[in-house]
C-alpha cells in the first residue's frame, strides 16, 4: 500500500519539479520511504516519464522491494499502490516454467516479471487490489491500471506544458495533482451536480475540471511519442440472470482462500469486528485459518442506539480473537473533525466513521486491518433489495396512465405530501415525482432511491445554471458493462440487477475511496476480502432463492462462513457503523456547521443558492423527520472542502 505519482509526455524542469510537489502531498500513504526515475534525454526524444513514489512497507520490509522498480533485465519500470495477494503463486509459476529469477520477495517485482512474460494482458492473473503505472522502455508505452473493483485509486490529468506540448499528470490523490500547481483549481460542474445528486462525486469525473479517475477495470496506455491514448476494460462485473446452481461449495472454497490470500503481511494485522455479519464472517474465517491467534477491533460509543460492542464481544469471545474495544467519545469527535474531514480526497458524505476507526486502530499499532465490506452488496441486506423492486412496480404501472392525467394526480399528491413543509419533503415519499418520471427503468429507480434531494428541490438549491443543467438521471453504468441489465428476464433477475448496481455505485464509487482516503490517512493498508473478484465471480452463478432469500438476513453468507455461531447475535436489526452525527451535529458541531451554511459567498462558490440553504437548515433544526442529517451534513462538507482547497467554479 503506497501512494504514486508521475508524468508522461514532455518532461522539463517544471514537471520534474510538480512530480516532486505530488509525491510529497502523499507522504501520509508512504511514510517508510520515497523514490523518483525518470527517462534520460537522450532516450526522452519525443516525450518522457517520471515516476514517483511513496512506500508504506507491508511486503518485504527489505531495500529490495524500493520503488520505482527497475526490472534490470529490460529495463521495464513500475511504481505501484495495493496487493498483488496471489504473488506467491505467480512467482512459483514463473520460476518453474519461465525461468524467471527474482531479486526480492515482493509482489512489486511479481508484476514486472509477469509483465515480461504476459505483457499487459498480466493483470487478468493478478487477484488483488491495485493501481500501477508500468513503462515500457522498448515499446515507448506507458500503461495505467487499475483494479477490478476500484480498491485503489488513479487520478490523471491532461496539460498543456509552458511550449504547446502534451503531458499527462497522474497521482493516487487528487489532492496530490492539485499539488502539482499546474492544474485550476475550478470545479467540474458535473462533478457537483453529481455530488448533490448522490453525496459523492460520481466517475470518471471528478470534483475538479479536468482531473479524471482511471474507471475500475480498466488499463490507459499511452504511447509516449504523439501521446496516443487507448482505454481498454479487462474485467467487468459477472452478468447473472437469477438463475443459477445451488451448490455454494465454490464460493466457500474462494471465500476462505480470499480471507487467507489477504492474511499474509510482515507487519501487524488486525480486523475491524462490528458485530454484525460481515466482518463477524470475515473474523470467523480468519480466526480458524490463521496460524496465530487473530486481534480484532471494535469501536464503542457512550450513545445507546449507536453501540454495537456487546454484540462484537460475543463475536471475539465465541472465535477467540484478542478483542480491543476503542471508544469514540463526543468531545473526541470534535477535536479531531477538521483532521477527519481533512482527509477526503473528494468531498463526501460519508469516510468519517472509517477515519475515525482507522486512526484508532493504526494508533493501536496495527499498520494492516481487514474489513467486512461487501456482503451486503452481494447478498441482499440492504432495504434496497425490497424497496427498489415496489418503486419499479409504481414507475411501470403509472406509465400506463395518459401522460395528462398522471401530471395531474401527481401534483395534487406532492401538494398533500409537502402540506406546511418548510422545504419539499426529501423522503421516499417526496421522491415519487423522481419515481415515476423514471419510467420503469431499473438504473434510474436506483438512483432515485440513493438521491440526497429530489429533483424539484435541487432546481431550488443549485444557483449556477452550468450545475443545474446537468440535473437529470446520469448513466450510471458504462455501455459494456453488466449493470442492470439482466433484471427483466426472471422474477429474481431483479435482485442479481440490483446487487451489481450496489457493487458498481455504491462500493466502487463511494465506499472502497472513502475507505481508502480516510484508511491511508493515518498511514493504514484495509483489505476487503469479501471484494474479491474471484468470489465475486462465484457468488453471481449461485441461483437467487440461495442467494438472496431471505431477503436482508444474509442467511448463504452466514452459512458460508458462521456456522459455529450462535444465530441470535445477528438476529436483529441491521445497524451498520454509523456515528451519532445527527446527536452532535445539533450540540458539539453545531456552531461550525451554522457559520458554513450562512456564508452566502461561500455557498456561491460551488453553486449553491443561499437562500434555499438557510431553508433546508431551518428544517434540519427544527428536528424535519423528513430532512436527514446526511442531507446537510454533504453541503457542509462540499463547502468545507471547497474553503480548505481554495477551489471555486
Amino acid at each position: 500500500m503506497c501512494g504514486i505519482a508521475g508524468a508522461i509526455g514532455s518532461i522539463s524542469a517544471a514537471i520534474d519539479l510538480a512530480v516532486e510537489q505530488m509525491n510529497a502531498a502523499q507522504i501520509h500513504r508512504g511514510p517508510d520511504g520515497h523514490g523518483t526515475w525518470s527517462t534520460s534525454p537522450e532516450n526522452s526524444i519525443g516525450g518522457g516519464v517520471v515516476l514517483a513514489h511513496r512506500r508504506l512497507a507491508i511486503i518485504d520490509l527489505s531495500d529490495a522491494a524500493t520503488q520505482p522498480m527497475i526490472d534490470s533485465e529490460t529495463g521495464n519500470v513500475v511504481v505501484f499502490n495495493g496487493e498483488i495477494f496471489n504473488f506467491k503463486k505467480l512467482r512459483s509459476d514463473l520460476e518453474n516454467h519461465h525461468g524467471v529469477r527474482f531479486q526480492s520477495s515482493s509482489d512489486t517485482e511479481v508484476i514486472l516479471k509477469s509483465y515480461s512474460v504476459w505483457g499487459i494482458s498480466c493483470v487478468e492473473r493478478f487477484r488483488g487490489m491495485f493501481a500501477f503505472v508500468l513503462y515500457d522502455k522498448r515499446q515507448k508505452v506507458v500503461h495505467l491500471v487499475r483494479d477490478r473493483v476500484g480498491v485503489k485509486p488513479l487520478y490523471w490529468a491532461s496539460i498543456v506544458n509552458a511550449v504547446g506540448s502534451e503531458v499527462i499528470l497522474f497521482a493516487s490523490e487528487l489532492r496530490a495533482i492539485l499539488a502539482s500547481n499546474l492544474v485550476p483549481r475550478r470545479i467540474d460542474p458535473v462533478g457537483v451536480s453529481t455530488y448533490l445528486w448522490n453525496g459523492f462525486v460520481q466517475g470518471p469525473n471528478t470534483i475538479i475540471q479536468d482531473v479524471r479517475l482511471l474507471d475500475q477495470g480498466t488499463i490507459l496506455s499511452v504511447e509516449i511519442k504523439g501521446m496516443h491514448k487507448e482505454h481498454r476494460r479487462f474485467w467487468s462485473l459477472p452478468n447473472s440472470t437469477g438463475e443459477g446452481s445451488s451448490d455454494t461449495r465454490p464460493a466457500a472454497v474462494e471465500l476462505e482462500e480470499a480471507v487467507g490470500l489477504r492474511l499474509i503481511s510482515d507487519v501487524p494485522l488486525g480486523i475491524f469486528l462490528s458485530g454484525g455479519v460481515d466482518s463477524s464472517a470475515i473474523s470467523a474465517i480468519a480466526s480458524r485459518i490463521a496460524t496465530s491467534r487473530i486481534h480484532t477491533f471494535n469501536i464503542a460509543f457512550k450513545e445507546q442506539g449507536f453501540d454495537e460492542s456487546p454484540y462484537a464481544r460475543m463475536v471475539a469471545k465465541s472465535i477467540g480473537s484478542e478483542h480491543t474495544e476503542l471508544v469514540l467519545t463526543e468531545s473526541l469527535f470534535h477535536d479531531q473533525l477538521d483532521q477527519a474531514i481533512g482527509c477526503l480526497d473528494q468531498p463526501s458524505f460519508d469516510a468519517i466513521n472509517s477515519y475515525f476507526v482507522s486512526r484508532a486502530v493504526r494508533e493501536a499499532g496495527i499498520k494492516v486491518a481487514l474489513a467486512g465490506m461487501g456482503g451486503d452488496e452481494m447478498f441482499g441486506g440492504y432495504t434496497s433489495f425490497q424497496d427498489i423492486p415496489k418503486a419499479l412496480r409504481m414507475s411501470r404501472l403509472a406509465d400506463y396512465l395518459p401522460r395528462a392525467l398522471r401530471k395531474s394526480l401527481l401534483n395534487i399528491g406532492m401538494r398533500w405530501i409537502n402540506r406546511g413543509a418548510i422545504v419539499p419533503r426529501q423522503n421516499r415519499w417526496g421522491k415519487l415525482c423522481d419515481v415515476i418520471d423514471a419510467q420503469g427503468q431499473l438504473d434510474r429507480i436506483y438512483q432515485v432511491s440513493y438521491a440526497l434531494f429530489t429533483r424539484e428541490f435541487l432546481s431550488q438549491l443549485s444557483s449556477d445554471q452550468r450545475i443545474s443543467s446537468n440535473w437529470g438521471m446520469n448513466p450510471l453504468c458504462d455501455k459494456d458493462e453488466n449493470v442492470g441489465e439482466s433484471e427483466r428476464g426472471t422474477s429474481t433477475g431483479i435482485y442479481a440487477a440490483i446487487s451489481n448496481l450496489e457493487m458498481k455505485n455504491f462500493i466502487g464509487q463511494r465506499l472502497v475511496r472513502d475507505t481508502d482516503c480516510a484508511s491511508m490517512a493515518v498511514s493504514l493498508e484495509v483489505r476487503e476480502p469479501l471484494l474479491d473478484h474471484r468470489l465475486i465471480e462465484e457468488v453471481a452463478r449461485i441461483d437467487a432463492s440461495r442467494r438472496f432469500y431471505p431477503l436482508r438476513r444474509k442467511s448463504l453468507l452466514r452459512e458460508l462462513a458462521l456456522g459455529g455461531l450462535d444465530p441470535k447475535i445477528f438476529d436483529r436489526p441491521k445497524a451498520g457503523f454509523v456515528l451519532p452525527l445527527e446527536k452532535w451535529m445539533k450540540s458539539t458541531v453545531r456552531e461550525r456547521i451554522a457559520t458554513v451554511f450562512g456564508d452566502r459567498t461561500l455557498a456561491e462558490r460551488v453553486g449553491l443558492d443561499s437562500r434555499a440553504l438557510t431553508r433546508l437548515y431551518q428544517a434540519f433544526e427544527t428536528s424535519n423527520p423528513e430532512i436527514h442529517w446526511s442531507r446537510i451534513w454533504a453541503l457542509y462538507v462540499l463547502m468545507w472542502w471547497a474553503e480548505k482547497h481554495n477551489a471555486s467554479l
